[in-house]
Parts: structure tokens; C-alpha cells; sequence
């Protein structure tokens, strides 16, 4: 927490007796899946632009301040000072160094999205002829660092060295030790994926402890470069903050998933880019790790060498003062029904987030066709976006967020509805079809929920301490999709039945051992050794569909009975009752 955000908690009574913090002009941080949201209020039609403090204090000094509501609509002559009717500017239209400020958080927010991406991306993919879906679901723990961040970003937020800078004194290290890392994993991947499923897959472990590692790497930097954003461009220029994540790490996961998966592929690069088919794709998961973890030394370098941080005279009041000020956040009762809401709300889902994919590559679906699913899902995800967030705006963001809430329930029965259609004979032109549609509206419906939930987020914070109080909301928004996977997954594997038949005589290109009793192929090395010793696995009961059905059922029990009517009844609530109270 920095002085200055100290030094403007102090509190001012509205006429009514109300103790109150102000709002601020100012942006709040969110997570990586997450979208970093400005809310810019009242700029003086008389004076040059102020900084956040004194914007602050002359808010509060108005007469019609109050936390009861949301603040007046800005004047027709302060839109028109603001930059326009709308108050929007065209990047080009901004100062010579904000736009060089933006290319420079969207060049650290792709760096970001590139082992994000993997991790949460292709990996899994790559590990489904490898493991079991139980463990993947251990790999799965690899993701936890982004939605445990807060536990350590007052660290960050708290301790630096004044003559790197605040952030730089973070992203350097961070950025060359992921990078390092990289290096390191892009000579062991392969092997590491290989050997993941041995020995009863033990293995898993350490693959899933350096993807950890890689992932907490990134989590901090996001800690760092979301502070960073806030200073790096002007007051009135800071909705630019939100633009630069939003395509820094959409490009950068775009790239490490749907672009590597495709180029990745024989079947792919033979089909669109080789007159000659080989056996494998134009890159490995080796190659591209050690490319990346170079071009993140090189950035790193120039980053050091040509980016000057300017010096904060901000001390902060050290790290417990961070903490006690999140503790001061968790006793509000409010705060603390929401985290209950966020932590189950996305189990009514999570089947279809994470079994979905892997069990139409199971059933036959090729890693092609699936590049070729996300690729054309990507322009949807962006412009789609667009009219959530226009959405959100328009109508109240929780209302907006329940029926997406019960889009994405439908969305779950949809895709299991596909997943049992698949075609004896493989894919068609029809069901490559259909699988993109039901692709496509599941991302919108997921797009839409985050795009709303992160627009009450921002609405409910308080801009005075919104670092540490969007930083949580974002935590558990993220751990209650995150804790889920792992009994998931789990779960597919152990209401699954599957029984290896042994062949009626030996084949001709026995890879194997040859089968000769049945047993149980539900794990996926047991499957494979099924099939090289020529026999078939003969699956009876598929756990994804039980599992898929309970989480649904489990979604629409507790929306209804719960959820709903505890986040409109939150919605309605004064600002007021989402601020710490004076002294706190």
C-alpha cells in the first residue's frame, strides 16, 4: 500500500453523518484472465488535469457527494474537455508518450500470455496421450499461482529498490528468471511429458512442479505490471491500461495455444504448409519454450537498458500495513458472501471447461481440426467481447452476469449433447460445424460473465485501496474455476468403466505384449497398453457424461436457490456498505 494511497483514506462526512471514502479517477488491476478496468468520473472544466489525490479530495468536497448512489453524470462541457462527446480518444489522438507507455505494457502483458498459454493450453492437450484425466487433473495445480497472487502482492507492492524502481525492481528479475526457466524446460519438456505417466504417474508431479514455478513466475509480473500501468500513462489516458492487457495477453495466449497447436500438428502443417507429409509439425513444445525464453532475456535486457522508471517518492507503510488492510475488506459481511458466491458459482461449469476438449479428442476429434475450432473462435471472442462489455454498461453488470450464468448451464448441456453425437466415422463437415458453434457460444457466454462480474468488481471497490481490493476480488473470482478442476477430473476417471477385451488371436503388428486377460483400461497407460497388445478398450460407462450432469445440477440448485438472489440483493446495495469503515 503507498503513502499516497494513506495519505487520501482520510474521511470526510456527507451532510448526512455518513463516514465515506471518495470515488477516484483512477484504474484497478484484475487477473490474467482478467481485464484491467478504468472508471474515469469528474475532471474540472476550468483547471489542468490533476493528479488522482487531488481529484479525490475535490470530489468529496462537493455537496452532492454520496456513497448512497452512483455519482452524476459528467456535464456535456466536461465530456467535451474530456476528449470528445464520449470522452474517448483515438490511440493516435494521445500524447507521444503514452502511446510509447502502451506498446510497452502491451509488449509485457504477451510476454505474460506466452507460458500462459501453454500452461493452460496446450499442455493439457499434449498430456491426453500421455495421462489419465486424473492426472491432468494433478497437472492442473500448475495454474494455482494466478489465483493465489494475493496472498504475496502486497510483497511486491511493498518492497522494491529506489534506484531500479518500484516495478522494475519485480519485472527485471522475474522476466530473466522465466526466461531462464524456459530455456531449462524447452530442453526436458518432451521427455518430462513422456515419462509423466509412468510408474503409476509419479512423474506428473515434477513436470506439474516446474509449470508451477513458470506460472508463479508470471503471476508476479502481472502483480508488478498492473501496478506499472497505473503510472506509466496519464490520468486521463489510463482506459489505455485496459486496452494493452486485453491484447497483450489475449495475442499471447492466442499464440501458445491455438497458433502452437496448429503448427504443432503433422496433420496441419502437412495439409496446409508441406507438399510432403512428415511425421511431425513445424515445431516442438522444446523449440518454441527455448525461442521464448531467449526473447524474454532480450526484452529484459532492453527493458533495463532503455526504459528509465520514474522515481516514486511514495514509502508505503510496509507490507503488514497491506494485509491489515485486506483483513480490514474480509470481516465486511457483504465481501464475505460474495467470496462464497464466486467460490461456487463456477462449478455448475467446470465439466465442460475442462473435460470437454480432451474428450472430443478422445472420441477421435483431431488436434487439426481443434486448432482450426479456436482459431476461427478467436475473432468471436474479441468483437463479442466488445458488446459484453457495451452491455454491462447499459444494463446492471450483476443482472447482465446471471444470464450468462445460465447460458454457460446451457452451454455445458450443449457440448455434452456434441460429445455424444460424435460420429461413428469420424468427423464430418457437418459436426466440425457444429462443434464450432457450440465452441463459440460457450466462449461468449464466459467472456460475458467475466466481462460483467469484472465491471461490479470495479464498481464496488474502493479506488483508495483499489489495488489491494481488486486484486482480491479477483483472487477468488479465479480460485473458484481454478479448485474445482482437480476433483473433476478426478472424478471422470473414477465413474468411469472401462474393460481392455483381449484379442481372439494375435495380430500381425503386435506393438505390445500380447493381451490375454481382460482388466481395466480407464487410465490412459493402461489403455494404451490395451491397444498395443492388441486389444480393445471397451468403455461402458463414461464418466464425463455422470460428472457434467452433477455439476449442472449442482449449478442450477445452488443459482436459484442461492446465487441469484444474493447477487441481486448485493447489486442493490449502497455504495456505502462496500467501503472499510473509518479507522479500519
Amino acid at each position: 500500500m503507498t503513502a499516497k494511497k494513506t495519505r487520501s483514506r482520510s474521511r470526510q462526512h456527507h451532510p448526512n453523518g455518513s463516514a465515506s471514502s471518495a470515488f477516484s479517477p483512477s484504474a484497478s488491476a484484475s487477473d490474467m484472465n482478467g481485464s484491467f478496468r478504468e472508471r474515469q468520473k469528474h475532471h474540472s472544466p476550468l483547471d489542468a488535469p490533476e493528479d488522482s489525490a487531488s481529484q479525490t479530495a475535490r470530489l468529496m468536497e462537493r455537496s452532492s457527494f454520496t456513497l448512497d448512489e452512483a455519482p452524476p453524470p459528467i456535464s456535456a462541457v466536461e465530456k467535451s474537455l474530456a476528449g470528445g462527446d464520449d470522452g474517448s480518444k483515438g490511440f493516435f489522438e494521445l500524447p507521444e508518450q503514452d502511446r510509447r507507455n502502451f506498446l510497452l505494457l502491451v509488449m509485457l502483458y504477451f510476454l505474460q500470455g506466452i507460458p500462459m498459454g501453454l500452461a493452460g493450453g496446450s499442455v493439457p492437450f499434449l498430456l491426453k496421450s500421455h495421462l489419465s484425466y486424473g492426472q491432468i487433473g494433478v497437472y492442473s495445480l500448475a495454474s494455482y499461482p494466478y489465483s493465489l497472487k494475493l496472498l504475496w502482492s502486497p510483497i511486491v507492492d511493498a518492497i522494491w529498490s529506489s534506484r531500479v524502481g518500484r516495478r522494475k525492481s519485480w519485472i527485471l528479475p522475474i522476466q530473466a528468471l522465466s526466461g531462464l526457466g524456459m530455456i531449462w524446460l524447452g530442453r526436458h519438456a518432451q521427455e518430462m511429458m513422456e515419462k509423466a505417466g509412468e510408474d503409476g504417474g509419479k512423474g506428473v508431479w515434477g513436470f506439474t512442479g516446474w509449470w508451477f514455478g513458470l506460472v508463479f513466475m508470471c503471476a508476479t509480473q502481472d502483480i508488478a505490471v498492473d501496478g506499472w500501468a497505473l503510472t506509466l500513462l496519464s490520468p486521463t489516458n489510463l482506459s489505455y491500461a485496459s486496452t494493452a492487457q486485453t491484447v497483450g495477453l489475449t495475442a499471447g495466449h492466442f499464440l501458445s495455444y491455438t497458433v502452437f497447436l496448429a503448427l504443432s500438428s503433422p496433420d496441419f502443417t502437412n495439409k496446409y504448409f508441406r507438399s510432403s507429409p512428415q511425421a511431425h509439425g513445424l515445431m516442438t513444445l522444446d523449440s518454441y519454450l527455448q525461442f521464448w525464453g531467449w526473447a524474454y532475456l532480450l526484452v529484459t535486457l532492453g527493458l533495463a537498458i532503455l526504459k528509465k522508471e520514474d522515481r516514486t517518492r511514495e514509502k508505503g507503510e510496509g507490507v503488514w500495513g497491506v494485509y491489515k488492510v485486506m483483513g480490514g475488506i474480509l470481516k465486511l459481511r457483504n465481501i464475505q458472501i460474495f467470496i462464497l458466491i464466486h467460490l461456487i458459482a463456477k462449478i455448475g461449469f467446470q465439466a465442460n471447461d475442462a473435460v470437454t476438449n480432451l474428450k472430443l479428442l478422445d472420441k477421435g476429434f483431431s488436434q487439426e481440426d481443434l486448432a482450426l475450432t479456436v482459431l476461427i473462435d478467436f475473432p468471436f471472442e474479441i468483437s463479442l467481447g466488445y458488446y459484453a462489455g457495451k452491455w454491462s454498461e447499459q444494463y446492471r453488470p450483476v443482472t447482465v452476469w446471471c444470464w450468462a450464468f445460465m447460458g454457460r448451464l446451457a452451454a455445458a448441456i450443449f457440448a455434452q449433447a456434441v460429445v455424444m453425437a460424435f460420429p461413428v466415422g469420424g468427423t464430418t463437415g457437418w459436426y466440425l460445424l457444429v462443434v464450432i458453434v457450440e465452441h463459440v457460444f460457450s466462449t461468449f457466454m464466459s467472456t460475458v460473465m467475466f466481462v460483467a462480474i469484472s465491471a461490479f468488481h470495479a464498481k464496488i471497490a474502493d479506488p483508495l485501496i483499489g489495488g489491494t481490493y481488486m486484486t482480491l476480488l479477483a483472487t477468488v473470482s479465479n480460485l473458484g474455476g481454478t479448485f474445482p478442476r482437480f476433483f473433476v477430473l478426478k472424478f471422470v476417471d473414477m465413474f468411469s468403466v472401462a474393460t481392455c477385451i483381449p484379442p481372439t488371436k494375435a495380430p500381425a503388428d503386435l506393438k505390445g505384449t500380447l493381451i490375454t486377460q481382460p482388466f481395466s483400461c480407464v487410465l490412459e497407460a493402461e489403455k494404451h497398453r490395451c491397444l498395443d497388445g492388441g486389444g480393445a478398450c471397451d468403455v461402458r460407462r463414461d464418466g464425463y457424461y455422470i460428472v457434467n450432469i452433477l455439476c449442472v445440477v449442482f449449478g442450477i440448485v445452488t443459482f436459484w436457490g442461492f446465487i441469484r438472489p444474493k447477487a441481486l440483493q448485493l447489486q442493490n446495495l449502497p455504495m456505502r456498505a462496500w467501503r472499510l469503515s473509518n479507522g479500519s
